[in-house]
């Protein structure tokens, strides 16, 4: 990771046009959180047969690449590949400093290696700190 406040070169590039630049080849397949040891986002799904007597409710792994993940009632806060990278992004070298203060990047690479469009966390850090320097 570049050597930058990251926190503060993300809170300040918030319209950055390297966001709609890197979300150009990102998929939002979710690869990156899948396999992240540090995301912990599910969410809660409800279900019941088909006479109402029984219900069961069931947490299971999400993602923030999901479209639906930030779906609020009239529709989704995050409709761009962009905006849910921008997200994802941002929280693991930006706010998860100021939640647990340390970054959310381990350093293992994982999100790298299962990226199919080939999108490198490192080398997107280091482009946004150059351009806020």
């Amino acid at each position: 990771m570049p050597a930058a406040d990251l926190p503060s070169v993300i809170r300040e590039s918030r319209k950055s046009p390297l966001w709609e630049e890197v979300a150009s080849r990102c998929l939002t397949c979710a690869n990156c959180t899948m396999v992240c040891p540090t995301c912990f986002c599910t969410t809660t799904e409800d279900v019941t047969d088909l006479s109402g007597e029984h219900a069961e409710r069931h947490q299971r792994w999400a993602s923030c690449f999901e479209l639906d993940f930030s779906y609020v009632h009239g529709g989704s806060v995050r409709t761009s590949g962009a905006s849910r990278y921008r997200q994802w992004f941002s929280h693991k070298l930006g706010t998860w400093h100021e939640q647990f203060g340390t970054s959310g990047c381990v350093g293992c690479g994982r999100c790298i290696a299962w990226c199919p469009a080939g999108i490198d966390i490192t080398e997107e850090a280091a482009k946004l700190a150059g351009g806020c320097s």
